[in-house]
């Protein structure tokens, strides 16, 4: 093939334009994407529930049980006075992924399968692919705008874990103790890779099911639902484990473990979080699952017919 049939094709009128290269579309989707979805009010909506389920869970229902000495669903069998020491900013790396298998992973999902599963019904994938910069381009630009987003939730679960750690510790008159910095880069790559590996399931489901609506039912039964009764079975039925050990859920909650963050079982853990993988096999695991969401996803946008 030429340079000129690689970089120039006929347009209307006996004009011609430029083709973009691979990496020029990739570019030009992704900008295209961050801005669907930077104006897009369903996006910042799930941020906020997120943030705000953050910070109920993890800071304001247990300061209220410290600051009045009461006992509550939230520290059922913890004493009061240990309470205070996870509500400081040195406690972040392990309180910042409590929520994310679960609660967290529910509500990227739903980004990922409103982000890939609405241009079916808008038509809007129809429209990419048939005029703009090639199918792996146009979808590969969803995935890292979803990616970016990711990557912001992230960065604004520790922006607001510091504000109200820090906020607690003046308030109580406490030291400010920095949280160590390996453990905090740790438990923020562990979070990149557990709301990157559910965004990108919800992005798999939207393809796969060519409806947001349904991508977003489905996600929110299989994360909130099945997988917890799949574990639960597999402590009655030997072998069964064998599989409920290598789920998506497993996975991210065994790293948010791994972590530090309070297991289920605990009377002051969180839901969703487990013991049952080591963290290295739990991260390379939860890796791999994003990977191959987004590889499988691809696979069915590059041969499967948008219409």
């Amino acid at each position: 093939m030429s340079t000129a049939t690689m970089t120039e094709r006929p347009a209307a009128r006996g004009e011609t334009r430029t083709v973009p290269t691979v990496l020029g579309g990739l570019l030009a989707s992704t900008r295209a994407e961050l801005l669907r979805l930077r104006k897009w009010p369903a996006v910042w909506i799930l941020l906020t529930v997120w943030l705000l389920l953050n910070l109920t869970f993890a800071y304001i229902f247990n300061y209220v049980a410290y600051a009045t000495g009461s006992s509550g669903f939230s520290n059922e069998g913890v004493s009061t006075e240990s309470l205070l020491p996870e509500l400081l900013p040195a406690a972040i790396p392990s309180v910042l992924t409590g929520g994310m298998p679960m609660f967290g992973g529910a509500i990227m999902f739903i980004l990922g399968a409103l982000a890939a599963g609405s241009g079916f019904g808008w038509g809007s994938w129809k429209t990419v692919l048939t005029q703009g910069p090639g199918r792996l381009s146009a979808f590969g630009g969803t995935v890292a705008a979803v990616g970016i987003a990711v990557v912001g939730a992230v960065v604004a679960t520790v922006a607001l874990d510091f504000a109200a750690s820090s906020l607690i510790s003046v308030t109580e008159g406490q030291s400010f103790v920095w949280p160590e910095f390996g453990a905090l880069a740790e438990s923020f790559g562990g979070g990149l890779l557990i709301f990157g590996m559910w965004a990108m399931a919800g992005v798999l489901v939207g393809v796969l099911t060519r409806s947001p609506a349904l991508a977003v039912g489905l996600g929110l039964v299989w994360s909130l639902v099945i997988e917890n009764l799949l574990r639960g079975v597999g402590n009655l039925l030997s072998g069964l484990e064998y599989v409920t050990d290598v789920l998506p859920g497993t996975a991210a909650g065994s790293l948010a473990g791994a972590l530090g963050a309070g297991t289920e079982g605990d009377p002051d853990g969180a839901p969703g979080v487990l013991t049952v993988l080591d963290g290295r096999p739990a991260a390379l695991l939860v890796a791999a699952y994003l990977v191959a969401f987004a590889v499988v996803g691809g696979l069915l946008m590059r041969h499967r017919d948008v219409v």
